[in-house]
């Protein structure tokens, strides 16, 4: 009975933690429909922790450390991310009311709210960033395709951090307008009413990725450790994006990782190929 107590009380403390995550992303919101679902959900939330509390007889705090990370998560990356991810994390807390529907057929009701959340969840929130995520994944990815391929070209055509990092600078930034542009005569053609919108993101995705992939070379002196660090960057760029799309879209992460990480590093590799035969071939050196 003393393990079936310690169940209770660790989801009575995930349940009250929720419901103050739930309620203050619920107050933040502009559209009334998200927060009147955000506010349903939080007094589910707090309806699960008072039925715990009959059987526990305890009351049990919140973690103000969890519910801190949610908000700020919540704040930098979205609420649709932070949401999920949090979504994420009752699995483990419908996993344990499994277990405990035996010992206590009540919960059972708790355990299809947190299943109904989930699904209430997957067509909640009309977030700006997420509408436009096609036109952010087209500057990212052109700008990680294009330029570490470039980058590893200069590299090994050059071999100086600072004209290397000045070249790279000057190609990406005319690079991000020029996608930019593309971007926004695209969406014309196809009549879409956000046709500006959609070119800043894939602008704003492309000149961020730029500076990081370029940053290792205003920094180090050696140039091929800035190539193996400017690839790294590469890497972690794709990967947090690809975590970031995942969760907030319900979309395959690791099929989508490795087919981005694949595209660019080939490029890179071809182009560090290019880069050594102008080289050795055609005798140019700066």
């Amino acid at each position: 009975m003393l393990q079936f107590t310690k169940e209770l009380l660790k989801n009575q403390k995930d349940e009250i933690t929720s419901f103050h995550i739930y309620k203050a992303i619920a107050t933040k919101q502009k559209d009334p429909a998200n927060a009147k679902l955000l506010s349903e959900i939080a007094a589910d939330e707090k309806g699960h922790y008072a039925l715990l509390k009959r059987h526990t007889k305890t009351e049990v705090r919140p973690s103000w450390i969890k519910i801190i990370w949610y908000l700020i998560i919540a704040k930098i990356l979205g609420i649709t991310f932070s949401l999920k991810l949090l979504e994420k994390g009752e699995e483990t807390a419908t996993k344990s009311y499994n277990a405990l529907i035996a010992q206590f057929p009540e919960l059972k009701k708790a355990l299809e709210d947190e299943e109904k959340h989930e699904q209430e969840l997957l067509g909640l929130i009309n977030e700006e960033r997420l509408n436009y995520m096609g036109s952010i994944v087209l500057g990212l990815n052109d700008a990680l395709v294009e330029l570490t391929g470039a980058l590893a070209g200069y590299t090994f055509a050059i071999q100086n951090s600072r004209i290397i990092a000045l070249i790279g600078l000057i190609t990406g930034i005319s690079a991000s307008f020029s996608m930019a542009a593309s971007e926004f005569l695209s969406k014309k053609q196809e009549k879409e009413d956000n046709a500006f919108k959609s070119s800043v993101y894939t602008g704003i995705a492309y000149i961020i990725t730029v500076f990081l992939l370029i940053l290792p070379y205003l920094l180090l002196p050696n140039h091929f450790l800035n190539l193996g660090l400017s690839v790294l960057m590469a890497i972690t760029i794709i990967l947090a994006f690809n975590y970031y799309i995942s969760v907030a879209k319900d979309l395959p992460f690791k099929k989508r990782f490795l087919e981005m990480a694949g595209i660019s590093l080939g490029v890179t590799a071809i182009s560090f190929g290019i880069g050594w035969v102008v080289k050795t071939f055609l005798g140019l050196e700066i």
